[in-house]
């Protein structure tokens, strides 16, 4: 058994000599400069420099090895009245749920601040998805975002489920969501995600009607990919669950290391995987939950470890949904 304990650990050093390798022959130099609002869906993306990388090879056309987004829910102060929180699901009829009204006020008073404090710290910017009531609510904060160099992208009017919804009725719904963001923040949305991921079977259709040019909307990949909308071109950057504060910290319980540790887990993988082929990483963060201390911190361990790796870029969604429309090889269903 000792032996075999002293071959076994061997063999762990051998794996990581050779991947210490394998990130200095490979890895690609951290691309960390964005695009003007103004001059997404434009014109061509322009092909950032690689110092002393000629020979890698890179899926992304702007010479990423891996692009990671982050995505900022704007969503409180447009719940409904006595909207699910920590607090037991309990209220009688009639009456408000006070304290949890407060959870949610977090949410815009300490929360996205935090974090918008914390993507300047590490030079990054994010995709804010807004609810049209929430911009409403708070449009100081609706615009602020927007003023600091981060993606406005629609996500509803309000909290109500949309893929019951008629045609008229849901296009009205996302319209008047992506003109509020508009009316306040002067950002014209491209991107949408609706309640819950939960479209309907005429959302596509809608939003290219609309104007948008992506949506969010799916899991089915770890990278983007262009579908057919009325015989045209429409982009899909994927979402994330696995990377998510509301299913990981509210739903299973997770504490902030929990957290750390599954995301960092999950770019391991995909940087290994992005030395052959396109890999894109999504982590999402609500107002109310990503916000908090102990997960601004987390937040903070996780961007700085994936900083140290070379050929990561931090990209807003509209940002990626433009390099999926201007490549020849993006993957096509």
């Amino acid at each position: 058994m000792i032996l075999e304990y002293h071959n076994f650990e061997l063999l762990n050093q051998l794996k990581m000599k050779n991947r210490r390798t394998f990130l200095k022959q490979t890895g690609l130099v951290s691309l960390a400069t964005l695009l003007p609002i103004n001059s997404l869906f434009a014109g061509d993306l322009k092909t950032n420099e690689l110092a002393g990388n000629e020979n890698s090879v890179s899926k992304w056309a702007d010479g990423s090895r891996l692009v990671v987004s982050i995505s900022m829910q704007f969503e409180a102060g447009g719940q409904p009245v006595n909207s699910e929180s920590p607090f037991p699901q309990n209220m009688q009829k009639g009456f408000v749920d006070l304290p949890g009204e407060t959870w949610y006020q977090y949410g815009y008073k300490e929360g996205i601040p935090r974090m918008l404090d914390n993507w300047d710290k590490f030079g990054i910017k994010v995709t804010s998805h807004m609810v049209g009531s929430a911009v409403l609510k708070n449009p100081a904060l609706a615009k602020e975002i927007v003023e600091r160099g981060h993606e406005a992208a629609a996500h509803g009017m309000n909290w109500s489920t949309q893929y019951s919804m008629d045609y008229e009725t849901e296009k009205k719904f996302i319209k008047d969501g992506a003109d509020a963001i508009k009316k306040v923040t002067g950002f014209d949305p491209v991107g949408y995600n609706a309640n819950w991921l939960r479209r309907g079977p005429n959302t596509l259709e809608i939003l290219q009607e609309l104007g948008f040019k992506y949506h969010i909307d799916d899991l089915s990949r770890d990278e983007p990919f262009l579908i057919k909308v009325k015989e045209k071109d429409f982009a899909v950057v994927p979402y994330t669950i696995r990377c998510n504060d509301i299913v990981l910290i509210e739903g299973k319980n997770f504490s902030a290391d929990q957290f750390a540790r599954q995301v960092i887990m999950e770019f391991d993988q995909l940087y290994k995987e992005s030395e052959n082929k396109r890999r894109q990483m999504s982590i999402s963060f609500h107002d109310r939950i990503g916000g908090t201390p102990q997960m601004v911190a987390a937040a903070t361990e996780i961007i700085t470890y994936i900083q140290k790796h070379k050929g990561v870029s931090f990209r807003r969604k509209d940002e990626i949904a433009k390099m999926a429309y201007n490549d020849k090889s993006i993957l096509r269903e």
